[in-house]
């Protein structure tokens, strides 16, 4: 064998290498020992503690969904953003990241659009009820992180999504 296919197969034996070692950016992956949002998963409590963040996302509901091509809050919508509300007055540790979601029909330029206004009115939503505007951001992923790849409606239904995220320190 030549030299330069040596190398190239030790150069690869090592990138595999390297792609082996689940614990090569500390504890907990990528993000060090914190988790999703910043926020450490040993303060993520429990779903019994109501000051967790899991207590919101499953109890209170970090999430809701919107018809098609609207961003108009529904009735169901307002009732899990009045908890949400209610939750972050209570716990002003936290704030929060709105992400404005569409479903994978249209243009990416309309959904990312769309996403915006979704992830405006559940903001507009919340300051209404109390929640400080420093505490909340927004962002829009329009069509680019669906929850199930799909092509039915009750499929579709279930991209059409704000949701909260929240992250530990009081916005500034």
């Amino acid at each position: 064998m030549t030299l330069l296919p040596k190398a190239l197969l030790l150069v690869s034996a090592l990138a595999l290498a390297a792609c082996n070692n689940p614990d090569r950016f500390g504890a907990g992956g990528a993000g060090g020992a914190g988790g999703a949002g910043g926020i450490d998963q040993s303060s993520l409590g429990g779903v019994n503690d109501p000051r967790s963040p899991a207590y919101f996302s499953q109890t209170v509901g970090d999430k809701v969904l919107f018809a098609v091509d609207q961003s108009t809050l529904s009735p169901e919508a307002r009732t899990v953003l009045s908890g949400q509300a209610q939750w972050l007055g209570n716990n002003t540790q936290y704030s929060a990241i709105i992400e404005g979601h569409a479903d994978e029909q249209g243009t990416r330029e309309y959904n990312l659009a769309l996403g915006a206004r979704r992830a405006s009115s559940v903001q507009e939503y919340l300051i209404s009820q109390g929640v400080a505007a420093n505490r909340l951001r927004t962002v829009s992923y329009g069509k680019e992180r669906p929850l199930e790849v799909c092509s039915t409606e009750d499929c579709y239904a279930k991209n059409r999504r704000a949701v909260t995220v929240l992250s530990q320190g009081a916005g500034s």
